[in-house]
């Protein structure tokens, strides 16, 4: 058995690489255990499992951190990209002002802890990292913290200072996070979530929510009716789908004197017709019947039904309700089934407005969703290729502008190169929702650049932090819980206060920029379970957005302050 360790461990320093498939493995499976609704997640399990297998000693060389940190950081930009530069218009005021509350008030008191507790440069780092659960900052505070003018044994020791304190107030910031904003925000509010939720759903119907778009929760038929209305006999197609309704319901086929004919607008439909009706599964058990009896017939049913997602790049699509969407011409016969923000799904209503960039799933006859794609945008068809020339030229041009070095107030500043390739993506991001001729990372490549890429990251960093990671946390440890408790909490309690008292913002949206801005998606989905509902979403995208952008800058920025 000893000459099995032996051999591994010969194994793992002599090929680093082996050191780091195996954290890769034993990270996603810690971070794939739960214990109820809580687990670590893979990024903060490749952390432990990198710090566990470094107390072997394996150093990994720090090209293979910066090259797979910047390929994140690039897409972590390239998907947030729109709703970043959609947040800088003017209705975004509220949801911009409210992330920038928190992130400020974030910022001063990971520093002002750090000051008052004696934190060196690293172990602030981290602890505005981990408390925030802003993994970014590592990387970009550790980068700077290689820019200081101090020897290299030192920069070591601060760089692997900022492991330990993230793993600790990760836990923190993380786990009472997704308690607190849910259950404590709402009180501080002074509101019921569920009821506020009821309260708008309510509105919405009164708005006449339910005539334009149906709920995304709800699958679609096409079924077949012999026509015996008096109502719909004479009628032309168009004449017909213009009866008032409470459901989008269109023809889109019909079967005349024993002849299936298409349903073109201005064909009249005859008493004893049989027409293919495309419309919500509800509709047909509750209200198919008002057309004439059901009927089965084969022949007519079958046609191509088409689910396809469209990326929205139209600037005239661009501020747009869905219920205005659902007027235009190309929309005849179509139906959204789901609608996503920066890879969040949204609720599906008619007041909700879409902006470029969103994905919809459109869902109808074939012919009829490909003319609505292009009216809206283009398809976002199945492809295993990524545009790698957009990539790598991305990342080249992020990183010429992250060199650069800005004095404010006597600080030097930079973004350094992966903070510049997060900028850089961003720019590319949004450039790729309005011209879609390149530029294409299909959503699994995103995966392995956005989850893998960082994992790898958090690997290396927690391999090399290993051999003194231990006496690190047991000299911290207890401040940093206490630290990390205020740095958590405190900025989302303002925040919440301020969005509701003084932006009056609904509380539902509240809730939903303060999981954006904090980058903590576990605590979104925590709201929206005690709501009950998908509307906190709305006001998560942008500030999702927003806060990813300014907490990584704040890596370097916190590094100076301390520095000072």
């Amino acid at each position: 058995m000893g000459n099995v360790i032996n051999y591994v461990v010969s194994a793992l320093r002599g090929h680093p690489e082996l050191a780091l498939f195996l954290t890769l493995a034993v990270g996603f499976f810690i971070g794939r255990i739960r214990i109820g609704t809580f687990s670590l997640g893979v990024v903060v399990g490749c952390l432990l499992a990198g710090a566990a297998i470094g107390q072997l000693d394996i150093p990994i060389p720090p090209l293979v951190k910066a090259v797979f940190f910047s390929l994140f950081l690039f897409t972590t930009g390239y998907k947030v990209g729109p709703q970043f530069f959609r947040g800088l218009k003017s209705d975004a005021g509220p949801q911009l002002a409210m992330t920038l509350v928190l992130c400020v008030t974030c910022l001063v008191l990971a520093f002002g802890a750090s000051k008052l507790l004696g934190y060196d440069v690293g172990t602030a780092a981290g602890l505005l990292a981990g408390a925030f659960t802003e993994s970014t900052v590592i990387g970009t505070a550790g980068e700077a913290i290689q820019r200081l003018q101090i020897s290299d044994a030192d920069k070591t020791a601060l760089v692997n200072n900022i492991p330990v304190a993230y793993a600790v107030t990760y836990l923190i910031g993380t786990a009472l996070l997704v308690w607190f904003i849910p259950n404590v925000g709402p009180k501080l509010m002074g509101v019921n979530l569920r009821e506020e939720a009821e309260r708008m759903r309510g509105q919405e119907e009164a708005q006449g929510g339910a005539d334009d778009v149906i709920s995304a929760a709800r699958s679609f038929d096409v079924r077949s009716y012999r026509v015996t209305n008096p109502d719909l006999v004479g009628k032309t197609v168009a004449e017909a789908e213009r009866i008032p309704q409470r459901v989008r319901a269109f023809i889109v086929r019909i079967r005349s004197g024993g002849t299936i004919v298409a349903a073109d607008p201005d064909r009249v439909i005859r008493e004893g017709d049989i027409i293919a009706v495309i419309s919500p599964y509800a509709a047909h058990v509750t209200r198919g019947t008002t057309i004439g009896p059901e009927v089965s017939d084969p022949e007519l049913l079958d046609l191509p039904v088409k689910s396809l997602d469209v990326v929205i790049t139209r600037r005239a699509i661009d501020g747009k309700s869905l219920a205005e969407l659902a007027h235009l011409p190309a929309a005849r016969g179509v139906f959204v089934s789901h609608l996503t923000r920066s890879g969040v799904e949204i609720p599906v209503s008619p007041q909700m407005r879409i902006d470029r960039g969103d994905v919809m799933r459109l869902i109808g006859p074939a012919p009829q969703v490909e003319a609505a794609a292009s009216a809206l945008g283009y398809a976002d068809r199945i492809t295993s290729e990524t545009d790698m020339v957009f990539v790598g030229i991305g990342i080249f041009l992020g990183g010429l502008c992250g060199l650069l070095t800005w004095v404010v107030w006597s600080v030097p500043l930079t973004l350094t190169a992966s903070g510049g390739a997060l900028i850089m993506g961003l720019v590319f991001g949004w450039l790729r929702s309005i011209y879609h001729t390149f530029g294409r990372i299909p959503e699994p490549a995103i995966w392995i650049f956005d989850t893998v890429g960082l994992c790898v990251f958090i690997s290396i960093v927690g391999l090399n932090a290993g051999p003194g990671f231990i006496s690190g946390l047991q000299a911290t440890g207890l401040s940093l819980i206490l630290a990390g408790l205020v740095v958590a909490v405190v900025p989302h309690i303002v925040a919440i206060l301020f969005g509701r008292f003084v932006l009056k913002m609904n509380p539902l949206i509240v809730l939903g920029a303060c999981t954006g801005a904090g980058t903590i998606t576990a605590a979104l989905r925590a709201v929206q379970d005690e709501a009950k509902s998908s509307i906190p979403a709305i006001g998560y995208t942008i500030p999702y957005a927003l806060g990813n952008i300014i907490l990584t800058a704040w890596g370097p920025v916190i590094v100076a302050l301390m520095s000072i």
